[in-house]
């Protein structure tokens, strides 16, 4: 129950009024980076809003993001909180140490909270005065949170010997080695 706070502080490094920006080098850790930045190294005020919804996840689950326990069926934490908020079944989710004294609507907020913050597109994720202003007051609307990009199916094409060969939707393929 001691969280580490870390990636936050990369819209620290807008000049001014910038909006968003681009890096000539991704650091930080995987996980936490907003996907826009993770793949494009463009940053912005709403990056550091996907960093803390994956910090609430993490909070409410008692799991890390890349966590290999988490669910045996889902890549990662964003992936298990999205199945299961879907599922309207966020029991399951909560950390198993603190189940039995929180208040599970609470916790269900907090993971309906986290999940727009990890939104794919960071139009529709919310402004950190907005997330400050929901925590604060419990009775307000949200929207529904869009279905994560980690969490969607991939087309997986035929399997050879040693290689996965994933068909995309233009086309393209990629041939991804594996081991026996």
């Amino acid at each position: 129950m001691n969280p580490k706070i870390s990636d936050f502080g990369m819209s620290r490094i807008f000049y001014g009024n910038q909006q968003q920006g681009n890096t000539n080098r991704v650091v930080g850790t995987y996980g936490y980076m907003s996907p826009e930045y993770a793949l494009e190294g463009v940053f912005s005020v709403k990056s550091d809003v996907y960093s803390f919804g994956v910090l609430v996840l993490e909070i409410v689950s008692g799991s890390k993001i890349n966590s290999m326990h988490v669910a045996e069926d889902f890549p990662n934490l964003i992936a298990y909180a999205w199945s299961l908020w879907k599922d309207e079944n966020t029991e399951d989710f909560v950390d198993s140490s603190i189940v039995e004294t929180c208040s599970l609507d609470e916790t269900s907020r907090c993971i309906h909270i986290g999940l727009l913050c990890v939104q794919d597109n960071p139009n529709d994720r919310p402004l950190t005065s907005s997330i400050v202003s929901i925590l604060e007051n419990g009775d307000i609307s949200l929207p529904t949170p869009k279905q994560p990009i980690y969490f969607k199916e991939r087309n997986c094409g035929t399997y050879g010997a040693s290689e996965k060969i994933v068909n995309s939707a233009n086309t393209v393929s990629m041939t991804v080695l594996e081991g026996r």
